[in-house]
């Protein structure tokens, strides 16, 4: 917009007789809008819309809150039912004029990017194919907000220990620490209260006044305050998992230390050109270095000892070595399991992969134990193979079975197994058909099917065919001496059967 005193200028100069080639050269302004300020005599023009739009405040309110603040909908409403044609855009800046519709969040306040400021931690959750098959991993990023280093690992579940050991892990491999870590309103860190009211959990607390930092919370929505974070977790969205396949969880986050702690240090920062690794250099005489030797967090478990020399853990058994069959105590670490009784350390083992469950352990350098664990469960291969045999649909069902989530697969094989033994196998294999049918996977559910065919005049149970010579046997004469043989569930399905 040229300013009212050029524009007077301009139409003084014409009126002096000056050509308005020559007035666009010394003015430095096109020789059209010379033309036009002559022809408006050097005034400033008046521009008036003459399709402006007035709709009533009260209306707008009451579509609005008619419409539950969508406002397409409250377009459509105008057009319609008021006969107002007005562009969306304009309807959406009538209502921020008139104060209408929803509060705009504030922006969350601005801190200054001083080296040795803060560092940032937050976690999501990937579905990823671990060897080939989707699983969800908690991912966990911490990140150094000025000189943007970053350390990445996943797991299969995050909680309050699992965060302890993710900051001592990427901590002591950096050597130094923030004076703060800003984090979201996360339950495993804050007690009570959001943002600057947040109360951190004494525990959490502690634990990060020995590496030299203090946990703070940012205001509820305002995750931007922690953008550096947010923007890393779309980095790994976008530059680390595209074009990756990983075998195992153990090999995703030995891709994920080599990307987070070597290519990334090393590639220059986007708008910036800054290199992390060279400006960690200046920052680390900022940052609080770490003690040398920082210990590890832990947990303690205490297991009995078994008479074959067994601690169950986490569904596998760990030999303990010696005679003493006492109660010892279980620490648990991040990566291994120290076994200890009477304040002397008796054992240590690498902890196994998540997916290795019901196997059994001896220290290397010691013979093999000769005996299995006293509790140790057995696969029921056998019933299932025998399941599989029966007919086609019952493989149906069993995979369908086994494929949903349920946390104790042998126990259901035998019971289904068991229930194929009280009942015709004809009539097992009816009852499973239905139940493929109609996606069922309880047995209590499968055996009132089976009762219902019973009731259906589908036929009773038939006896069993008894040689005549049967109690001459000699097997039979051994027998005779045992226990008699439970006959309740054919009781109980007769009686249910009469009772229909």
């Amino acid at each position: 917009m040229i300013e009212p005193q050029k524009r007077k200028a301009i139409f003084l100069l014409h009126s002096e007789g000056m050509t308005a080639r020559e007035i666009s050269r010394r003015l430095n302004v096109s020789r059209n809008a010379v033309r036009s300020i002559i022809r408006q005599q050097g005034t400033v023009p008046v521009l008036r819309r003459k399709d402006r739009v007035r709709i009533d405040r009260e209306l707008l309110q009451r579509l609005y809150s008619e419409c539950d603040g969508f406002k397409q909908r409250v377009q459509e409403r105008l057009q319609e039912e008021e006969g107002i044609d007005v562009k969306y855009s304009t309807l959406t800046r009538l209502l921020r004029k008139l104060g209408i519709g929803r509060e705009l969040k504030k922006r969350c306040a601005r801190v200054p990017d001083e080296p040795g400021g803060e560092m940032q931690h937050d976690t999501t959750v990937y579905t990823l194919k671990l060897g080939g098959t989707p699983r969800k991993v908690v991912t966990s990023l911490i990140y150094l907000r000025y000189s943007k280093r970053r350390y990445l690992r996943f797991y299969r579940r995050f909680n309050r220990f699992t965060m302890k050991c993710f900051f001592h892990e990427a901590l002591t491999f950096w050597g130094y620490a923030a004076g703060v870590c800003v984090i979201d309103n996360t339950n495993l860190a804050r007690l009570r209260g959001t943002g600057k009211d947040a109360v951190i959990v004494p525990e959490m607390e502690v634990f990060a006044r020995q590496y030299g930092f203090q946990f703070r919370c940012h205001e509820a929505g305002h995750a931007n305050r922690k953008a550096g974070n947010e923007r890393s977790f779309w980095t790994v969205q976008t530059s680390f998992l595209p074009g990756r396949s990983f075998k195992s969880l153990e090999d995703l986050n030995r891709e994920a230390f080599q990307w987070a702690t070597e290519r990334m240090d090393h590639r220059p920062v986007a708008k910036t050109g800054l290199i992390p690794a060279k400006a960690f250099e200046h920052e680390r005489t900022y940052l609080r270095e770490l003690p040398a030797h920082l210990p590890a967090p832990y947990l303690v478990h205490k297991r009995d000892t078994d008479q074959y020399g067994y601690v169950s853990f986490d569904a596998n058994y760990y030999w303990v070595p010696g005679t003493d069959r006492r109660e010892v105590k279980v620490l648990q670490y991040s990566n291994r399991l120290e076994i200890y009784q009477g304040g002397v350390q008796l054992a240590q083992y690498p902890l196994p992969g998540d997916a290795i469950k019901q196997e059994r352990f001896s220290p290397e350098g010691l013979p093999k134990p000769r005996h299995q664990p006293k509790n140790r469960r057995k696969p029921a291969l056998e019933e299932q193979k025998r399941l599989r045999g029966m007919a086609e649909v019952v493989g149906a069902y069993l995979d369908f079975a086994l494929a949903s989530a349920r946390p104790q697969r042998q126990r259901f094989l035998r019971e289904l197994y068991g229930l194929s033994q009280q009942m015709t196998s004809g009539l097992f294999i009816r009852a499973v058909e239905r139940a493929l049918k109609y996606r069922i996977t309880r047995i209590d559910a499968i055996r009132r099917i089976a009762q219902m065919y019973i009731s259906e005049g589908m036929g009773t149970l038939p006896y069993a065919e008894v040689d005549e010579n049967l109690l001459e046997r000699e097997t039979y004469l051994e027998g005779s001496l045992t226990d008699a043989p439970d006959f309740t569930p054919y009781e109980k399905l007769l009686e249910a059967d009469d009772e229909r």
